[in-house]
Order: structure tokens, then sequence, then C-alpha cells
């Protein structure tokens, strides 16, 4: 909005005319200065690639351990999320995998105080090799299909429309690197990571905001709308005691990950299971090395680098 209509929120426009202006005033970005009360910038390709979608896929920049949360379609994410723009839980699954765990920590650069990983589009995301028929160029159109148990796959997805699985399946040379899913699997391949997923998420869900110490609030209607837009607000119940109330507050992911009990190990687990069956690799365990998993992925990245030129389109920003 402009300057003028924002002036007429009088509370906010103070603050910002205090806190903010001051600090634009020393940047040496022309529009910075001449827009200084709005946001840098407004991301649209994000928020093109976020419009249709009920949901969608988020990691921090920097984290300790790389877990990927889904937020809320009216949400919106501030400059430290990387944002993946897929409402499915197989696209949620393979992010959340040990194999992609393992290849991103190998492309990331280290930053902060604690030394820890970041994470990016160009060279985690983009260069990861998706398993076949499951990549951001097959799920590109975005649309859901939900199954009967409620985890949701993407659309359509059939290894026959999908031109790397094509390639992959007609050359011997990467059919050995990727052990590439056969056709006619990709769907259960998709199905299985999504099962595995949901209960990853569902599990995580429970911990952070047990049922017994939470219970969720309906968010305020906006002026003018007859119910609202948004999610519901996750509460700590009246009545729990003060030790509940903050044993809640530690809640969080990075403490989950920190303690990783057994039941979340076993959940991943079952995870890895099923994205490494999409790759086709009966031999994986659990105690598979590192370096096994990224000699095999970074061979499946080479090798469809030298066939398919530029085939990702950009799933991130």
């Amino acid at each position: 909005m402009t300057e003028g209509d924002a002036a007429l929120f009088e509370m906010p426009f103070a603050h910002v005319l205090q806190s903010v202006k001051p600090e634009r005033m020393k940047v040496r970005r022309e529009r910075t200065v001449r827009l200084w009360w709005l946001h840098e910038e407004a991301r649209v390709s994000m928020r093109n690639g976020l419009a249709r979608l009920p949901r969608f896929l988020v990691t921090p920049c920097v984290s300790k351990h790389r877990f990927f949360v889904f937020l809320d379609a009216n949400m919106l994410p501030d400059t430290r999320l990387n944002v993946i723009a897929r409402a499915d839980d197989t696209t949620f699954g393979i992010l959340s995998s040990r194999l992609h765990e393992v290849w991103s920590l190998a492309q990331a650069s280290m930053h902060g105080v604690g030394n820890d990983p970041t994470y990016n589009a160009k060279s985690c995301f983009e260069t990861f090799p998706f398993p076949a028929g499951l990549t951001p160029a097959d799920t590109a159109h975005q649309r859901v299909e939900t199954l009967p148990d409620g985890s949701a796959i993407p659309a359509e997805i059939y290894i026959q429309n999908s031109h790397l699985a094509q390639v992959e399946h007609g050359q011997a040379a990467i059919k050995s690197v990727s052990n590439a899913t056969p056709s006619g699997t990709v769907r259960e391949a998709a199905t299985a990571i999504a099962q595995a997923a949901k209960r990853l998420n569902e599990l995580r869900e429970h911990w952070l905001n047990p049922p017994e110490w939470t219970h969720r609030v309906p968010e305020v209607t906006p002026l003018g709308l007859d119910k609202t837009p948004y999610p519901d607000r996750i509460e700590p119940k009246p009545g729990i005691s003060e030790a509940d109330r903050k044993a809640l507050q530690k809640r969080t992911l990075t403490n989950l990950y920190n303690a990783r009990p057994a039941w979340l190990t076993l959940a991943h687990q079952q995870l890895d299971g099923a994205v490494a069956a999409a790759y086709g690799w009966a031999d994986y365990r659990a105690d598979m090395p590192d370096d096994e998993i990224l000699q095999r992925l970074l061979a499946l990245n080479l090798a469809r680098s030298a066939t398919i030129s530029g085939f990702y389109p950009p799933a991130t920003s």
C-alpha cells in the first residue's frame, strides 16, 4: 500500500516510523530507502507458487537438524525459511529421508556460532536426484490425490509420463547406477513413502502438542468475513500444572531431534526404507554408510546431468 494508506493504521505506522525508518535510511539500495515502510520484497514468484496449495513445505535455512514441516497456506514464510511449493506427503517424505539429509549435508556450508549446516535451493535441493517419476518436474502440476488413509500423493504419477524415467529405463548405464523403479510401480512407491511420512508427521505433532496438555482454539474471524480463513491456534489447556506448562514450552523439533527417542528413530527408518525402495535399492539397510548413499546419489546425479541438460525447474524460493 502507499505511505498514505499505511499511515491510516496509526499505531503500527508509528512503530515502523520510529523503529524501522531510521535503519532503512542507512541502506544503499534506492528502492529500500524510497519505500521504507514496505517489506523488502514481495517474493511474487513464491506467492504464485503457493497460491493454489492448502499447505506447503518449509525448512530452516540454518539448522542443527535438517527437518521439514508443513505450514498452512494462510501463513507467509519469512526470509529464514526455504519454501518448497508442494502439499503432498510423498515429497515431504523424500525430503525428510536420510537419503536427502545425507545429500544436503554434503552440499551444505556451515554458519553461525553453532557451526550449523545451511540449506539452500541451488546446492541442496536442485542438485538432489529425486526418484524417477517423483522429481520436481513430475510433480510440477502440484495436484494431489488423497488416499483412503488420508495420506496425499502427487496426482497422475505414472512412470510412462516421466521423460526422465523413459531416459533412465532406456539406457543401461543409468539403470546400473540408479536401479530405477520399474515401470508401473511409481504409484506404489509414492504411496509407501506418503504413508510412512504421514505417520512420522503425526507422531511428531502428537509429541509437540500432546492432547492431554493442549487444545485447539478457533482463530479470530476478520471483520467482513463469516468465518476465519486461518488455522486454529494450539494453546495450553486451562488448568494444566505449571510443571506441564514449562515442559510444553520445551517441546520443540530441535529438542526432539536432540533427544531422538526410539519411536522417532524407528519412524525415520521406516520412511528411509520406503524412499530407498523408490530408487530400487533392494540392499538398503539402516546401517548403510553415508559414503555409500552419497556415491549412489552422486552417480545418479552425474548420469542425469550428462543425459538431460537443465531438467529440473526450480521448485523452491
